[in-house]
């Protein structure tokens, strides 16, 4: 994800001069390793959360859109916290709630031109993003245990089943799918 305006420029410029126009944008911004309790949450903390997390997301697809043709297809990455409350992730939470409400707000702006714009909210992952955080290898397995527990299916997903769902979302398989959001968490928001 880009939040500086010229590297965007520069990103579709070359697009443009190569291929000509877009069919798909996927936004996955995303810096969610800032814990912070409500009553010690910073102004960088804030700055920073919205500057990736909607800032870059807005430009990142605002720029792509006179690249993108009828029948195109945006895919914003957002999450399950922006539903479910989170200790010390509020401004992770909101950033994401912003996201949810983009794609709706967006669903709406882009009906005349074709484009399609749904968000997919994925649960825990496995990914790298943990080993970021200030926990032992032993407080991780700990903390995933526990989460592990809330989740239906009794597991995290693998990379790949949300990847799955963004390529559905992406295809023509989902041509009148419009503004929703996708929960790709196991079953864990509604419990």
């Amino acid at each position: 994800m880009f939040s500086n305006l010229e590297d965007l420029d520069r990103l579709y410029a070359k697009i443009a001069e190569e291929k000509g126009r877009v069919d798909v944008v996927f936004a996955n911004a995303g810096i969610g390793n800032q814990v912070a309790p409500f009553g010690s949450i910073t102004e960088e903390h804030i700055d920073r959360t919205f500057n990736v997390n909607v800032r870059g997301l807005i430009f990142t697809v605002q720029k792509a859109l006179p690249l993108m043709h009828e029948g195109a297809s945006i895919i914003l990455n957002a999450s399950r916290s922006s539903i479910k409350g989170i200790g010390s992730l509020s401004v992770y939470a909101a950033s994401k709630a912003a996201v949810r409400s983009l794609a709706r707000s967006w669903t709406t702006d882009l009906k005349d031109r074709g484009i399609r714009v749904n968000t997919i909210s994925p649960g825990y992952t496995e990914t790298s993003i943990f080993e970021t955080l200030d926990w032992t290898k032993e407080q991780f397995e700990e903390i995933k245990a526990g989460i592990t527990k809330t989740i239906p299916l009794g597991r995290w997903a693998y990379s790949e089943e949300i990847a799955n769902a963004a390529v559905f979302l992406a295809s023509d398989e989902s041509s009148y799918v419009a503004g929703i959001e996708l929960f790709v968490d196991g079953g864990a928001v509604p419990v």
